[in-house]
Order: structure tokens, then sequence, then C-alpha cells
């Protein structure tokens, strides 16, 4: 996995992470639900990338 994709897939769960826990804690349905969907293509990005380097080696 080449550092770019990943650290974009990290900060993409991150972020995910972060805007679900603010969702969360004030209350906001929406935003709950926009972090948990941040979260999961962050974390189908990472595994497409481990998939690709699977293959590779």
């Amino acid at each position: 996995m080449t550092g770019n994709q990943k650290a974009k897939a990290k900060a993409e769960q991150l972020m995910g992470m972060a805007k679900e826990a603010l969702g969360r804690t004030s209350g906001n349905r929406r935003m709950h639900a926009a972090g948990r969907s941040h979260r999961a293509h962050g974390d189908a990005r990472q595994a497409w990338e481990k998939a690709k380097d699977a293959f590779r080696h």
C-alpha cells in the first residue's frame, strides 16, 4: 500500500470517528450517520489497498 493512499484511508477513518462521536454526544442523527459513512468508506478503502498489496507480492 502506498503511503499516500494509506494516509488518506486512515484520515478518512479518523474523521468519521470524530463526526460519529460528535453526532452521538450532540444528539445530531445526521452527523452521526455521516460519521459512520465516512468511517465505513475509510475501512473499505484500506481493505482495497491491502488486497491490492496481497496480489502484488
